[in-house]
């Protein structure tokens, strides 16, 4: 972001914008960091009075200069005349105007500005000074033009204000990245996506839906954690991490709006979610992407990352497996030589026996020829 962001400085200062641009290292300055709740670098902030806006938006020059000029100008910008609102109309895809005089409704469209400043615009006009083609039930109102037309904000119908404007701030059709889909998980809508190879400029759309093309399926296969072939379409629902696939091929505008109905009537079979199984198939599906994405960036690297630990790993499971072993077979060894032992001393005690039992025939066999040599004595 450096390089981008002396840009903006030298952008700023060159053609006088009151906005003052600056950097503080958040590891030297800890105290300041916590007080404005950075959480991560780099963070981008601008100070007006007592409030921090954060900026959420791409990191280039343009984007960033567009958002310092909005949040430092004023929160509501009048629009005084009929050319003046075709002006600003050409310059914004979209627009939100209030109309009529003070009112709860404007100061509820004041307080939602101050919130929302930092996505999008807001204007004030009198009625007269709106395009002849708008007709307007009541006053006072809000509006929001975009794609061609205009929406009148109604209470009962959209509820609060706030989370209408959140909703409506994007055009129905758009070109879809990671970023933009982050920002329409805010919104409540499905998001149907066209994944293809080359921009399409076809447009149609549904308040209900909000709809876009993005090029190349790199970034959906891996929130999907699957293969799309392309082109296709899928449907998302960001506030729960479902998602819809066609049955069968979409070959016409007819077969787009079956679609469709079938997710509306809860037909389509939903796909993915945000339970336990699918946060464990996350979880082994990132450890994977990062392990092969390693290996194909620098294979030396991947193979010192996760060789090394593994030998080691491999080293320490074979020295356990051997001291097993080898304390086996001097416990089987001891065994042999203790029932050896055993049985030399069982023979031991047989010969003993047979020892006793020679000297008792020995001893009667004496005493037999001393009683003979008597009997022979009395004999003679």
């Amino acid at each position: 972001l450096e390089p981008v962001w002396n840009e903006v400085g030298i952008e700023m200062r060159n053609m006088g914008s009151p906005v003052k641009v600056g950097k503080m290292d958040a590891t030297s300055f800890s105290s300041i960091a916590s007080e404005f709740g950075v959480r991560g670098y780099p963070t981008i902030k601008l100070l007006k009075g007592d409030l921090a806006y954060n900026y959420r938006g791409p990191r280039t020059k343009d984007d960033i200069i567009e958002f310092a000029n909005r949040v430092a100008g004023p929160l509501i910008r009048p629009l005084p005349s009929q050319h003046m609102f075709e002006h600003v109309q050409k310059r914004h895809r979209v627009l939100f105007v209030y109309v009529g005089g003070e009112s709860p409704l404007k100061e509820k469209y004041i307080e939602v500005a101050s919130e929302l400043i930092v996505y999008t615009y807001f204007f004030s006009a009198s009625e007269d000074v709106l395009p002849e083609y708008v007709t307007l039930p009541e006053l006072p109102a809000v509006m929001v033009f975009k794609d061609g037309t205009y929406f009148v904000y109604d209470e009962y119908e959209d509820g609060d204000l706030s989370s209408w404007i959140n909703r409506e701030r994007f055009q129905g059709y758009l070109h879809v990245d990671g970023f933009t889909l982050y920002e329409l998980g805010d919104t409540g809508k499905l998001v149907a996506i066209a994944v293809i190879d080359d921009k399409n400029s076809s447009v149609e759309h549904t308040r209900d839906f909000q709809f876009g093309h993005m090029d190349g399926n790199d970034y959906i296969n891996s929130l999907l954690m699957d293969d799309l072939t392309i082109p296709t379409i899928v449907v998302l629902n960001t506030s729960n991490q479902q998602y819809f696939l066609p049955d069968r091929h979409i070959e016409s505008t007819e077969d787009m709006v079956q679609f469709i109905n079938n997710i509306l009537d809860g037909t389509a079979e939903a796909q993915g979610g945000d339970g336990l199984l699918q946060r464990i198939k996350r979880i082994i599906y990132d450890a994977k992407s990062t392990i092969v994405s390693v290996f194909k960036s620098s294979p030396l690297l991947g193979c010192f990352l996760f060789g090394l630990p593994l030998g080691v790993i491999s080293i320490m499971c074979y020295g356990i497996c051997t001291a097993d072993t080898e304390g086996e077979v001097f416990e089987h060894e001891g065994a042999k030589k203790e029932s050896g032992d055993r049985e030399l001393t069982d023979e031991g005690s047989e010969e003993e026996q047979e020892e006793e039992k020679n000297g008792k025939y020995t001893e009667l066999s004496d005493g037999e020829l001393k009683q003979k040599d008597i009997m022979e004595k009395k004999k003679d």
